[in-house]
């Protein structure tokens, strides 16, 4: 059988190694890839060149030792969870976090592992709640869909020795790397803006070299591993990543100024309005933006805010709701069927998602078009 073999010249882009194994000259090579005496990749699983490369990329950006990559940002959380946790112990969350990261948390406690919760404004519970067995503490940089902001290096001083987990999947290295700040580890789902064009189901994670091996031998273990195509489409997207994020933070910014004004809107929940309790650590940690999310609770008046919900997307065919984010079109979610939806309405009220609530991923559309997109929308709700 014939075979690809490199000439004088090698590929512009890196070539995707779409294959289950590789071969092996002899015994004594496969000793020497196990003891990590020479570099190479054995079976796609445990590593392969392009989730090397993805890896390697990860780490320059978020400016750590080394990088890993699974299958989804769960499957990073995933690893996360079982490798650094085992029965009677005790891990710190933050209350708000995306729904499914809470499920997580709360499914742990099969396996006799106690989980907590604290507002991550306040970095004084986080240390109330500290307990001899919390093994680390799970927080977002900007948590969905309210966009609490936290205080990482606060929080950091406030663990004292217990590692700090990032999640900072709506911020991005482009606009802040939470190891720099003292955090352990830093985690994204990839599927977002890394990527950034919504065709990608991939997680990644960066910090010391030591983690990082402790993350891929639990990943190659439970099949958490990423799959090299998807490596590929994310390293180029990693291409766009700064033009992408610094349109998007302006044109976010312009638009939750808009919509801040029309009578349709109770509430704007954006870290550049004045308004939003997290403006001022905003404003020192993010002089370049949040990222693209904003969330709007429409004015309901006495009415069903569901039932307005459904009005204003049947209002907007051009702005899909899809439960996602970060895709370079604009699109729309619904956290109480989305994100939140396993909780119940009181835990819902509670977490300030109410059935009027909507987020906005804003995509790569000029301002202006948004604005009359949105302006068409909400109006239809005015009568």
């Amino acid at each position: 059988m014939g075979e690809t073999q490199a000439g004088v010249t090698r590929p512009s882009v890196s070539p995707i190694y779409q294959t289950t194994a590789f071969d092996v000259p002899d015994p004594d090579v496969l000793q020497q890839l196990y003891a990590g005496q020479v570099t190479g990749d054995i079976y796609t699983r445990d590593s392969n060149p392009g989730m090397r490369a993805l890896a390697q990329s990860i780490a320059a950006l978020e400016g750590t030792e080394a990088g890993a990559v699974f299958a989804s940002g769960m499957g990073a959380l995933g690893s996360i969870f079982l490798t650094l946790l085992s029965a009677g112990d005790h891990v710190l969350t933050a209350q708000s976090l995306y729904g499914k990261t809470l499920q997580l948390a709360s499914r742990m406690q099969r396996f006799d592992v106690s989980v907590s919760a604290f507002d991550v404004c306040s970095p004084q519970q986080l240390t109330a709640q500290l307990r001899p067995g919390t093994r680390f503490v799970l927080v977002e940089t900007v948590a969905n869909p309210l966009l609490e902001v936290a205080d990482i290096e606060a929080l950091v001083a406030a663990a004292g020795s217990v590692p700090l987990i990032v999640d900072s999947t709506f911020t991005t290295p482009e606009l802040i790397r939470p190891c720099s700040l003292g955090a352990a580890a830093v985690i994204h789902s990839a599927s977002k803006y890394l990527n950034g064009h919504g065709d990608v189901m991939l997680g990644v994670a960066a910090g010391s070299q030591q983690l990082m091996s402790r993350l891929n031998e639990t990943a190659s273990i439970f099949g958490q591993n990423a799959n090299p195509f998807e490596c590929w489409l994310t390293q180029r997207g990693l291409r766009t990543l700064p033009l992408r994020m610094q349109q998007l933070c302006r044109t976010t910014c312009g638009l939750a100024q808009y919509l801040s004004s029309h009578p349709a809107v109770q509430r704007v929940y954006h870290p550049s309005l004045p308004r939003h309790p997290s403006h001022r650590l905003a404003c020192r940690l993010y002089p370049r933006g949040t990222g693209g999310i904003i969330a709007i609770e429409l004015q309901t008046n006495g009415r069903d805010g569901m039932e307005l919900v459904n009005r204003f997307m049947r209002a907007v065919p051009q702005l899909p709701f899809s439960p996602t984010l970060a895709d370079a079109r604009t699109t729309l979610s619904y956290p109480a069927l989305t994100s939140h939806r396993f909780l119940s309405a009181e835990a819902r009220a509670e977490a300030g998602i109410s059935d009027a609530l909507l987020r906005i991923s804003v995509g790569l559309e000029p301002l202006e078009l948004l604005q009359q997109e949105f302006d068409s929308g909400l109006n239809s709700l005015l009568t």
